[in-house]
């Protein structure tokens, strides 16, 4: 008999939850309706720095169906202590508080907000608020203020060897500096929250959230509600990318309307909005590598400065992995802070690789053209199973694999022709790679399994589903574990009263609550088939636990024929279920843990006007276990673009003199379209990995985009000969 008649992990599952989506059944945080609904509209502060004087709200309240002008004059009571506004993502130091008081901290803090009975009126009337301010001098410029730099608050791992003295005596040495600017998440949904006032005074909340029982919390903490008070929905979010690891402004905004009001409030941000808050911070990174005659790392320094606010002190995992990634003795890591008058920066896909990993992957390249060695020849020299970081091995790397099978794909020359000598017509191209990583987490995380009349199977966990597939991979490992197909289970999430599960970001969502997922399914397998043994007469009574499985929806004795239908335990026992929680398992402690990918780049740059575009591109990753290679190839070619984006086209500029970013529009804020996009290949290469976690899985939300713009700037130089450290390479750069 088939053991797995149903294997559904690994399998390119569609999406379960595509139908709602192009249907328009699937609602999003400013979606939900509720009887009369108000609206309400932000007013942001137009200085970086100072105080208020004065808000003058007459006009704004004299507008036909204005219900509220609120400020920090006449908001209700808030916490007062720093702890109450720490979420599950907060940096160090005191989070922002909105409407707290009159100070203004950064250029689009809101400073008020206007409460109508339709939208239209809401920004019509917040248009005429007009607030006094008493500006005090601001800093907004990295560059001029990096002598104000700070030690940041990370947990950076000592110096090993004597770097300064390896790099001293190399043969081979390059140093340089590399710039990357602000990046703003941008996601297709903006930020909403719709607060609907319950007839008890409870709220009912629909937030673009990456962790409701996190937006709930904070409700909770800031207004001094108890948790039974505050419910917090995401059934839907449109993209977050980490806009939503943290509760925006509009969320306590629109709760503490509701409450004044004793009425529902939707507070829902406009795309300029998206650019008052969190962003992937500007960053200058110095990196000097030495190798020997033959390429081998000897002394290795990576030095990094980023911006902060002067309220928090964002710290990203920026040079870690520089001293993880190669093989080498001798390394020493940095990592300073400049306080500016700006909001906080923001954990945004791959945050900290994606910075981190282009400097280095530029820096090995420089070194590789140095050394007079190919690139890849160079990267497979210092390959290392070993994580000096931490002195612990890998418990998987196929990254070797994933070199040979793209470079194969890609066909890269074992021979590399020498930078500005391939062309095609008035196109010079040229060839680039890097390498990509990605830490492998898994977090604690609790699911619930229950058996629904049909025989089906109801999973639950408070997880979300930011449209990286978590419906359906979730539905996938439920299906797997109890031997059903995947129609037969429905997965429920985005919703704070179900089980407790961790911020969806990290790459660690299916090791994490697909964990917990398979936990719930095993235990609540065994309570149906203790169910089965309390039958009368039942064939499972004298049935040793693992001589039963389940298929088809029936428990089924493998040595006989005996079967019961899940169905039919319903029909005797009512709705059997059970629940679990996941934790990582003791034996990761003994390991290091990460994703791994090469990258390939064809670019071709016009001679004449200095456009780039990326012809082709190859990725090749070792992420374990792939849960559904469909959704996960949507992951990787998303990451990729973000690469392409970062490499050639994103970045929030910003008027030093307003403090103010300039360019907060779809149209000026360059992204890619499709007509930017050439090519691109994803492989999965196979890794087994028994240690990461039960699935094997590693996650690939973040793995897509680390060393894709490395790569692409390799690719620029090998075509042109120009080597351009600061992003994005624009055609001014390269003229």
């Amino acid at each position: 008999m088939n053991r797995h008649p149903h294997r559904s992990i690994g399998t390119p599952l569609d999406r379960v939850d595509g139908p709602l989506k192009v249907t328009g059944g699937a609602r999003y945080a400013a979606e939900y309706g509720a009887e009369g609904l108000l609206h309400g509209a932000v007013v942001n502060s137009r200085i970086a720095r100072g105080r208020i004087i004065a808000i003058d709200s007459d006009a704004a309240c004299a507008v036909p169906g204005v219900r509220l002008v609120m400020s920090h004059l006449n908001r209700p009571p808030l916490a007062a202590d720093d702890d109450s506004y720490e979420d599950e993502d907060s940096a160090d130091g005191s989070s922002f508080r909105p409407l707290f008081n009159d100070r203004v901290l950064y250029n689009g803090q809101p400073v008020a907000l206007v409460v109508a009975d339709d939208l239209q009126t809401a920004r019509y009337a917040a248009a005429l608020v007009t607030v006094e301010y008493a500006p005090e001098p601001h800093a907004t410029d990295l560059r001029r203020q990096l002598d104000d730099a700070l030690p940041a608050p990370a947990e950076l791992p000592g110096p090993r060897g004597d770097a300064d003295g390896a790099l001293a005596s190399a043969p081979v040495r390059i140093e340089a500096e590399y710039e990357l600017p602000v990046e703003h998440h941008n996601p297709m949904e903006p930020h909403a929250s719709t607060v609907i006032y319950q007839a008890d005074g409870s709220l009912l909340v629909h937030d673009k959230t990456q962790g409701s029982q996190n937006s709930q919390s904070y409700l909770c903490h800031v207004l001094k509600l108890e948790p039974p008070q505050v419910r917090v929905q995401a059934a839907f979010v449109g993209g977050a990318f980490g806009s939503g690891l943290r509760p925006q402004y509009q969320l306590p905004l629109a709760a503490m309307a509701a409450l004044m009001l004793k009425r529902s409030v939707r507070v829902a941000l406009t795309r300029q909005q998206q650019f008052t808050f969190g962003y992937r911070p500007r960053t200058v990174q110095r990196l000097s590598l030495g190798a020997d005659a033959e390429g081998r790392l000897l002394g290795l320094v990576h030095q990094v400065t980023g911006q902060t606010s002067r309220f928090e002190q964002f710290t990203a995992h920026v040079a870690e992995w520089s001293g993880m990634l190669y093989h080498c003795d001798n390394v020493r890591l940095t990592y300073r802070l400049v306080p500016l008058d700006v909001y906080t920066p923001l954990d945004m896909r791959a945050p900290g690789a994606a910075e981190g990993v282009y400097a280095l992957e530029c820096a090995m390249d420089e070194l590789a053209w140095a050394a007079g060695l190919n690139p890849l020849h160079l990267r497979l020299i210092n390959f290392t199973a070993l994580n000096q970081n931490l002195g612990k091995p890998y418990s998987s790397k196929a990254l070797r694999d994933c070199y040979s099978e793209g470079a194969r794909q890609f066909g890269w020359p074992t021979q590399m022709p020498a930078p500005a000598t391939l062309r095609e017509g008035e196109q010079r191209i040229g060839l680039g790679m890097a390498t990509g990583v990605w830490e492998a987490m898994q977090m604690p995380a609790s699911a619930s399994a229950a058996l629904a009349p049909d025989g089906s199977v109801v999973v639950a966990s408070a997880t979300t589903d930011i449209g990286t597939g978590t419906y359906t991979a979730m539905t996938q490992i439920a299906a797997e574990t109890l031997g059903l197909p995947p129609e037969k289970v429905r997965f429920v999430l985005g919703d704070s009263s179900l089980p407790k599960a961790p911020l969806q970001g990290g790459s660690f969502t299916v090791s994490s609550v697909g964990s917990a997922v398979r936990e719930a399914c095993l235990a609540l397998r065994q309570t149906l088939l203790e169910a089965a043994r309390q039958l009368p007469s039942g064939p499972f009574q004298h049935i040793a636990d693992d001589q039963v499985q389940c298929s088809e929806g029936h428990l089924q004795a493998a040595s006989s024929s005996q079967r019961i239908g899940f169905a039919e335990l319903f029909q005797r026992y009512g709705s059997l279920q059970a629940s679990a929680t996941a934790h990582p398992s003791a034996l990761r402690q003994r390991y290091a843990t990460a994703t791994h990918s090469a990258v390939f780049v064809e670019v071709a740059v016009d001679e004449a006007l200095g456009t780039v575009r990326v012809r082709r591109v190859v990725s090749a990753i070792a992420a374990g276990r792939v849960v559904n290679p469909k959704t996960a190839r949507s992951q990787i070619l998303g990451g990729v673009v973000w690469g392409v984006s970062m490499a050639l086209h994103e970045a929030s500029l910003m008027d030093h003199g307003l403090g103010r970013f300039m360019n907060h529009n779809l149209a000026e804020y360059h992204i890619p379209v499709q007509a930017d996009i050439g090519d691109i290949r994803v492989l999965f290469v196979d890794e087994p990995d028994a240690v990461v976690n039960p699935l094997g899985s590693k996650g690939v939300g973040e793995i897509g985009v680390v060393g894709v713009a490395a790569a692409v700037a390799n690719a620029v130089y090998h075509a042109t000969g120009k080597r351009i450290r600061e992003l994005p390479i624009t055609l001014d750069k390269l003229l």
